[in-house]
């Protein structure tokens, strides 16, 4: 039997100290390729904890245009991204936001523009697997068995290597 390559990432032990105060006014863009470090460090900072799954550069090149980012200063303090899994769903990943930029909204305003960028593509359902349900039920997605995503399972958990041991959580909400 073979197996799909894992994914080889050096996640930083911690994220590096902001130039900019934890005041400094956000404003959510669309992701640049100058951003993938940064996306790098912030996503993976969260993967290392086990808090989501983690990112390669090259995952990150190859999906940047996917993205939005929350930018403070002209750093870059938080992304979100919208992934177009089928004909009528989109899934919500990479939900992250620098630990010194939380609580303040940020990943909320970083989400509801892919509500909108759904629309546009005609895509009436957003979908997330996610170990922060609180957040997204906020939002209005509702908690639903992961079996109902069979072109997610198929695309992408058939070669993570949470497979067989996924805690993650399926949301779903239309837009």
């Amino acid at each position: 039997m073979t197996t799909a390559p894992i994914a080889i990432y050096n996640p930083p032990v911690a994220l590096p100290r902001l130039k900019v105060h934890s005041d400094a006014a956000v404003a959510v863009r669309r992701a640049r390729v100058g951003d993938v470090p940064r996306l790098y460090e912030i996503i993976n900072h969260y993967a290392a904890l086990g808090d989501m799954l983690p990112k390669t550069m090259d995952q990150l090149y190859h999906r940047i245009r996917d993205f939005n980012v929350a930018d403070a200063g002209g750093e870059v303090v938080g992304c979100a991204a919208l992934k177009t899994t089928w004909q009528d769903l989109a899934e919500v990943v990479s939900v992250a936001v620098h630990p010194d930029f939380q609580g303040k909204g940020v990943g909320k305003r970083l989400v509801e523009p892919l509500f909108d960028e759904a629309r546009e593509l005609g895509i009436p359902t957003l979908f997330t697997l996610t170990l922060q349900p609180v957040f997204f039920s906020r939002l209005g997605f509702r908690e639903v068995p992961k079996f109902i995503f069979p072109h997610k399972i198929w695309q992408d958990c058939k070669t993570c290597f949470k497979q067989d041991r996924c805690d993650e959580i399926a949301m779903v909400c239309s837009v």
